[in-house]
Formats: structure tokens, C-alpha cells, sequence
């Protein structure tokens, strides 16, 4: 499996943020209140960070004490780090895109709608860092019997 790029979550990122941003001026243009997450959302991310290294930390330690494991195993806790990171980059681009409309407009922003949008741009980085990491712990050495593709042309 390829792991993660930066790039990929950076452009990620930047389309959730223009999609918060343009959700939030769809909403005020058509008379409605802008969107604020709810607070238990950054909680939620920061569970899933914590079920994210939980599920591939098993994986890690039989690397690290030469214990052969399952490699689907492996690729499950793996996908799931992938997955988990590209989430984290969407919440992040689409609570930045969010705090970006409110600090735009001539209204004051409520104190409760930043609170609750910070803390979901933090928890959505808290789930990132922690897939990341994941991830890292999923990488499996390579098997000795394992050949390159340019090894058997020759």
C-alpha cells in the first residue's frame, strides 16, 4: 500500500475549505443561520485517533518482536489509518472554510460558533497526526523471499 501523501491531504484540505466556506455563504444568502458544528464532533475525532492507534498497535508490536502477523491485518488497521487522515484533512479544510465566512463578515462573530469551530479544527489535526502515525505502525518490513520486479528480468 502507498502511504498517505502530504500533497493529498493539503489539496483536500483546501477544497473542504472552500466547500465550508461557500456552504456557510449559501446558508446566509438564503436567509438561514450559518452552520456551526456541534461540540461533541472534535470529541468524536479524537476517539476515532485513539481507536486508530489502538487498532494498529498490535500490528506495530509484532513487527517490532519479529512475530509474523496476519498481513490483512495489517492492511485493515492500514486502510482504516488512510481513511481516518483524509477525514481529518475534510474536517479541518471545511472548519477552517467555516471560521473563514464568519471572520469575513461585518456581524461580530459569536464567541460560541469560533470556540466550537477551533476545537474542530483541532480535533480534526488530532486525528490526522494520530493516523499518520498509524500508518507508520502498520508498515510491515519486506519478506527476504520477497523479489523486486527488476530481479526476475534478469
Amino acid at each position: 500500500m502507498k502511504r498517505t501523501s502530504p500533497g493529498a491531504l493539503a489539496v483536500l484540505a483546501l477544497l473542504a475549505a472552500g466547500a465550508g466556506y461557500g456552504f456557510d455563504h449559501l446558508l446566509t444568502v438564503t436567509g438561514r443561520a450559518t452552520f456551526t458544528p456541534s461540540l461533541f464532533l472534535p470529541v468524536l475525532l479524537v476517539l476515532l485517533a485513539v481507536a486508530c492507534l489502538g487498532v494498529a498497535w498490535p500490528v506495530r508490536r509484532s513487527v517490532r518482536g519479529g512475530v509474523r502477523i496476519d498481513p490483512f491485518r495489517a492492511a485493515r488497521a492500514s486502510t482504516l489509518a488512510q481513511a481516518s487522515s483524509l477525514l481529518g484533512a475534510i474536517m479541518t479544510g471545511f472548519a477552517i472554510g467555516l471560521l473563514g465566512y464568519l471572520s469575513t463578515r461585518p456581524v461580530p462573530t459569536p464567541v460560541g460558533s469560533t470556540v466550537a469551530m477551533v476545537a474542530l479544527i483541532v480535533g480534526a489535526l488530532v486525528l490526522i497526526g494520530a493516523a499518520l502515525v498509524a500508518e507508520q505502525f502498520c508498515t510491515l518490513p519486506k519478506d527476504p523471499d520477497d523479489r523486486e520486479p527488476d530481479d526476475t528480468a534478469r
